[in-house]
């Protein structure tokens, strides 16, 4: 089973907080494990049952884009790491390392992949359903499928069958032949420069000598403070609603130099 607690995070791509940075509002408003859940308990309730025998059932029921996404990288990685035998366990670390899927929403993903590693097939509407979804967002596109890439070098060379599955992916993502080569190039598991931007120390409001309970406890705040939800029943108007989506975005950013300084 995938391991539900906090893992050690390497120099993958933050792709969580790239999307939610990326979108003003876009997955800012709820928890990525409440999207998850939401999509698994509609599965539930319309009778899909088990992930694997209907997931084009599944994808058509994925109506808005944060359910897809959030959906669809766990399945898609769970079935590429099964297509060449038992899902191994650095699988399951690069797949947490690549996606970076916060801590208190682990338990949901964790639920999802497991039923999607049951076996590799019907991966292909959700592939089919995130190139419609985002085809004004093709650069997201290829940053999941370098993330897959690196699934799937995990355990060593590529594969005939992951090699198959991947072009699969491709062609759903609606992704071209250059984009295929820079994902494919940028998956080496070389060190990735450290980002820059303001002192995530300061943007949380701490020292650096604040222990690692007090900045997680400082970082839980302020993102439940300044919440766009939050903001907004509070009688705020739309300026500042997209003003709080962007704070959040700065926050949880911090938080992720913080957690990669400190190898949490």
């Amino acid at each position: 089973m995938l391991d539900c607690g906090a893992s050690k995070e390497g120099s993958g791509l933050s792709f969580w907080g790239k999307i939610i940075g990326g979108f003003t509002g876009f997955l800012t408003g709820g928890p990525i494990g409440a999207l998850v859940g939401a999509a698994m308990g509609h599965a539930a309730d319309s009778g899909a049952g088990r992930l694997g025998q209907n997931p084009a059932q599944l994808a058509a029921m994925l109506g808005s884009r944060e359910q897809l996404f959030a959906v669809g990288v766990v399945v898609l990685s769970a079935k590429l790491a099964k297509c060449d035998g038992p899902v191994k366990r650095i699988e399951i670390d690069t797949f947490k390392r690549q996606f970076r899927i916060p801590p208190e929403n682990m338990a949901e993903v964790a639920q999802l992949f497991d039923r999607a590693r049951e076996d590799a097939e019907g991966y292909e509407p959700f592939a089919d359903r995130m190139g419609q979804a985002f085809a004004d967002r093709r650069e997201m596109l290829e940053d999941v499928l370098a993330a897959l890439f690196s699934i799937a070098r995990a355990d060593g060379p590529l594969t005939n069958g992951e090699v198959a599955f991947l072009q699969r992916v491709q062609i759903g993502f609606g992704l071209d032949a250059p984009a295929w080569m820079r994902a494919r190039d940028t998956t080496a598991e070389r060190p990735r420069p450290m980002p820059t931007g303001p002192d995530p120390y300061r943007v949380l409001g701490i020292g650096r000598e604040a222990t690692d309970a007090q900045a997680r406890a400082t970082w839980r705040r302020l993102v439940r403070e300044n919440h766009p939800d939050a903001v907004a029943s509070r009688g705020a108007g739309p300026d500042m609603v997209r003003r709080a989506a962007d704070k959040v975005a700065e926050i949880n950013a911090a938080w992720d130099r913080i957690k990669r300084e400190r190898k949490l």
